[in-house]
């Protein structure tokens, strides 16, 4: 049954992230990851020491970093991409940690060392709402009039109790007044939530990404929470103070956001993909094509797709 929305080429129901850059660009287009070596206001005591409770290596797993340089990293990413597709341009990523947590003559030098590369035609930097000053969003303002670029907000939860629990560091508050200061710069801000964090129920879930949705986030990535080994959930798992959630559930409560979510927000990614040798659970993670196929077998079944219950 072919549904009415407008944001697709494939069928697909929600909008790719794949289908927005192909429009934005006309060619295909992916992420280059970056160990930029920074750290976090919530692991050196700035806000907290420890991370949340999730947090293992800052998202910087799939990325080249061990001392190289961003540009160096950029390169190699290109060298892979292009393997596979040779008329391929990419987005630098900064993934790994909170990356405008330093001084601006830091960051406007690292950015534009790898915007000055061939073949990258855009710039992705993944932070916190707590790591954003003033003068920093200013030039961030400047430079998104320059190249494509995105802002990328983590906020995992609208609940304040719940970010308490993960060790998040930071309230909704906070993360609203940031996301409202970028968005009044023009600046593009991709919101990252996260399903399945200890004690949420899927209503609490759906709240999220409906007040995400009425925010106007231009993009969205839900992830799956991934239990990793070396991570304070580790021990929170063992002694069975978190339930994984299971992977019909996790299809369930992502088509249901997907339904609150405005069908013009990009949809960036919508389950985990985190390092397989080091998760622990819920291991049914591991077969991303399977979640994927799982979500559009439900929304085609369910007759539904991306906004149709927005607002």
């Amino acid at each position: 049954m072919k549904s009415s929305f407008l944001y697709s080429n494939d069928n697909k129901r929600y909008h790719t992230l794949s289908y927005h850059l192909k429009n934005r660009f006309d060619r295909r287009v992916m992420k280059a990851v970056i160990d930029a070596g920074f750290t976090c206001p919530n692991l050196d005591g700035t806000k907290g020491i420890g991370g949340c409770t999730y947090c293992l290596s800052g998202s910087g797993d799939f990325t080249h970093g061990a001392g190289r340089s961003a540009a160096e990293q950029v390169g190699l990413e290109l060298d892979r991409v292009r393997r596979k597709r040779p008329d391929a341009d990419v987005i630098a990523y900064f993934q790994a940690h909170t990356n405008t947590y330093a001084p601006l003559p830091r960051l406007r030098k690292l950015y534009e060392s790898v915007l000055d590369i061939d073949g990258v035609c855009g710039i992705s930097i993944a932070t916190r709402a707590d790591a954003l000053e003033e003068e920093t969003m200013d030039y961030l303002a400047g430079l998104s009039g320059e190249t494509y670029l995105t802002v990328e907000l983590g906020l995992q939860t609208v609940y304040d109790a719940t970010a308490e629990k993960v060790n998040r560091g930071h309230t909704y508050a906070e993360f609203a007044d940031a996301f409202r200061a970028l968005k009044s710069r023009g600046i593009r801000v991709c919101v990252h939530i996260i399903n399945g964090l200890p004690g949420e129920t899927p209503e609490m879930m759906l709240d999220t990404a409906r007040t995400v949705g009425v925010l106007g986030a231009d993009a969205v990535k839900i992830h799956l929470l991934q239990i990793l080994r070396g991570t304070a959930m580790e021990r929170q798992l063992a002694a069975g103070e978190i339930v994984p959630m299971s992977r019909e559930d996790y299809i369930d409560t992502v088509c249901s956001q997907l339904e609150v979510l405005p069908p013009e927000t990009v949809i960036e990614r919508i389950t985990g993909d985190g390092a397989h040798d080091k998760l622990i659970a819920p291991r049914w993670g591991v077969d991303k094509i399977a979640v994927l196929g799982g979500i559009d077998r439900a929304l085609v079944q369910t007759d539904t797709w991306q906004g149709k219950r927005f607002p």
